[in-house]
């Protein structure tokens, strides 16, 4: 996609601090890091969310989230991490080019996440396997 920032990182035209690359994937810092080493991973090819992108593409991209974990997780001993994937506007997607957020985190980091829980949800369990089978 012509205008799209993470396409653009992906064909070289704007300037990114790359962590990892493999021939379908990228991984680059976050220019906005929660964190130090905040990092983005994406496939190259352009899709909107997770449900565009081809499964054989979305397995290479997660390789290369593991491999920017193991990367963390060897060299700097981070032990920590938040692995984040948002995937529509009312999932707070911001940009519409597939990636995931690989957040180093520390206790007390102020950066937590929090759903608001529905355990009342729980006896509505059966009938939603039932819809979905």
């Amino acid at each position: 996609m012509e205008n799209c920032p993470f396409c653009r990182i992906a064909r070289g035209e704007l300037q990114a601090w790359k962590v990892l690359e493999t021939e379908s994937a990228l991984a680059f810092f976050d220019i906005n890091p929660a964190s130090l080493y905040h990092t983005l991973v994406i496939p190259k090819t352009h899709y909107p969310d997770i449900f565009d992108c081809p499964e054989p593409v979305l397995k290479d991209v997660m390789a290369l989230v593991k491999q920017v974990a193991n990367l963390y997780h060897d060299k700097l001993g981070l032990t920590d991490i938040q692995i984040v994937c948002s995937s529509g506007s009312a999932a707070q997607q911001d940009v519409f080019h597939l990636h995931f957020h690989v957040v180093p985190r520390a206790a007390g980091d102020g950066q937590d996440i929090k759903w608001i829980t529905h355990p009342e949800y729980r006896s509505q369990f059966d009938q939603l396997l039932k819809q979905l089978l």
